[in-house]
């Protein structure tokens, strides 16, 4: 069972430290004028802020970059993974050394417009929302396949585990509370949205417009959408594996009927070769036991990695803003 503990309960004031957590893949070209956006917007708005950024193993030099970013400025600190861990990784690490009242989660590629974060935190001050969605009105300029692949799993998701992440995005400014909730989730395959979605809590939702990238092409290649398409399905929903047994039923009422076919044809006389059927039968009935033990071993290997219980992510480096390791 999960409880809040009431000491991380924060009284809302407008002096309350945001933190914003940005995870970074070979974003060495445009990092620190996005940062610098991004910032702008905290300064003018007067909120009192630190960044919490964390280096996903780029091979770039995305991590030179932060590290200049932080060598005059205290508000900066800087994580670096061990190696590439992905995405949902990297913001776990950010999650957890996140100081903040209120965590905001963005991208580093100005994607997540920064003109909407003083809404987002106004909705948390004033109205008293633990969870501010950032939601997509238009998911911007988007290849037609990746967007209805897209919108096929996000309804896979809703109709099988009622978690609606149609317009869904990793943007989000999170309560103290929620970020202590979120952290006593012990899973290792990890899917934010989802995850940030199942905790609950008063929520609000934000609309955005999708920006174009500030430089560079998305990292997320066909095969890692997929995967991570996999790993949402099979961590927030048994679905696929009641379609095993679905599917048993339904060869075993379609044997019943082809056998008392077979058996009429038999007795009555009419009874043919059907070397073809036999070959149909035989593939279909083949394919349906690989597919479905492939769907077996996506849950086994699942449950192979929670036992392990290996660390989400290893950290290599860790620097506070104005540190002389910059």
């Amino acid at each position: 069972m999960i409880s809040v503990d009431k000491s991380t309960e924060h009284i809302r004031r407008s002096d309350s430290l945001l933190s914003v957590v940005i995870p970074i893949y070979q974003e060495g070209s445009h990092i620190k004028s996005s940062i610098k956006v991004i910032e702008n917007v905290l300064i003018e708005n007067n909120f009192v802020y630190e960044f919490i950024l964390v280096d996903d193993g780029s091979k770039d030099n995305s991590w030179s970059e932060l590290k200049s970013l932080a060598k005059d400025n205290e508000a900066m600190n800087i994580i670096r993974l061990s190696r590439n861990f992905g995405k949902e990784s990297a913001l776990c690490a950010g999650l957890e050394y996140a100081r903040g009242d209120m965590v905001l989660v963005m991208d580093g590629d100005l994607q997540h417009p920064p003109e909407i974060i003083p809404a987002m935190v106004n909705a948390w001050l004033h109205e008293g929302y633990d969870l501010v969605d950032g939601v997509k009105h238009s998911r911007g300029k988007e290849n037609i396949i990746y967007r209805a692949c897209a919108k096929l799993f996000y309804y896979f998701i809703y109709k099988s585990s009622d978690i609606n992440l149609g317009r869904a995005s990793d943007f989000k400014l999170l309560d103290r509370k929620v970020v202590e909730a979120w952290k006593e989730l012990p899973e290792r395959a990890i899917f934010f949205r989802g995850m940030s979605a199942w905790v609950g809590f008063k929520r609000k939702e934000i609309e955005f417009d999708v920006a174009e990238r500030v430089n560079g092409k998305t990292k997320w290649s066909l095969i890692r959408l997929i995967r991570l398409a996999v790993n949402a399905i099979t961590s927030y929903t048994s679905v696929p594996l009641h379609f095993i047994t679905l599917l048993g039923v339904v060869m075993f009422f379609g044997a019943v009927a082809l056998g008392l076919h077979t058996l009429f044809m038999k007795l009555s006389g009419r009874a043919s070769d059907g070397f073809t059927t036999v070959i149909i039968l035989l593939l279909v009935i083949g394919s349906a036991i690989m597919t479905s033990l492939g769907i077996i071993g996506i849950y086994l290997t699942k449950i192979y990695k929670e036992v392990k219980a290996r660390p989400r992510y290893l950290i290599s480096d860790y620097i506070r803003g104005g540190d002389d390791k910059c």
